[in-house]
């Protein structure tokens, strides 16, 4: 899979990633974009707002007024969820909305440099209710 976000600065967003932890594919990745890996088969292509106009005639959203996708990664323990928030604030991000804590799923929500939507997730499978 791969995903398409509008950046900016794109040298800022990759400060902004390598902080958190991620890395990137260098053969998708020039002046104009880049590849953000989030997990096997799971890509996330930052590209400069100028080219990633080529590829839609729409306009590209305000994302501090309009929201367009919320990109959500589940990690390991409660612990990584905090890790990354933490990470994401540090580098220049902002939490955002309040914590959900459901016992069997725990989340909490960032926004990066751009204002995209960003959640990151801990879920007990084994912990999941019955639905009726």
């Amino acid at each position: 899979m791969f995903l398409n976000l509008p950046v900016k600065d794109l040298n800022r967003s990759i400060s902004f990633f390598t902080e958190l932890g991620f890395s990137f594919n260098p053969k998708f990745t020039n002046e104009k974009g880049t590849c953000l890996i989030i997990g096997e088969n799971i890509n996330v292509m930052l590209l400069v707002e100028e080219f990633y106009k080529t590829f839609t005639n729409k306009q590209i959203c305000n994302t501090t007024t309009t929201s367009e996708v919320i990109i959500s990664i589940s990690v390991e323990t409660r612990e990584k969820v905090d890790e990354m928030i933490e990470k994401a604030v540090k580098a220049g991000g902002s939490e955002y909305m309040k914590t959900q804590d459901y016992g069997w799923m725990y989340h909490r929500t960032f926004l990066d440099t751009d204002g995209h939507h960003w959640e990151i997730f801990f879920m007990d499978e084994s912990q999941i209710p019955e639905m009726s």
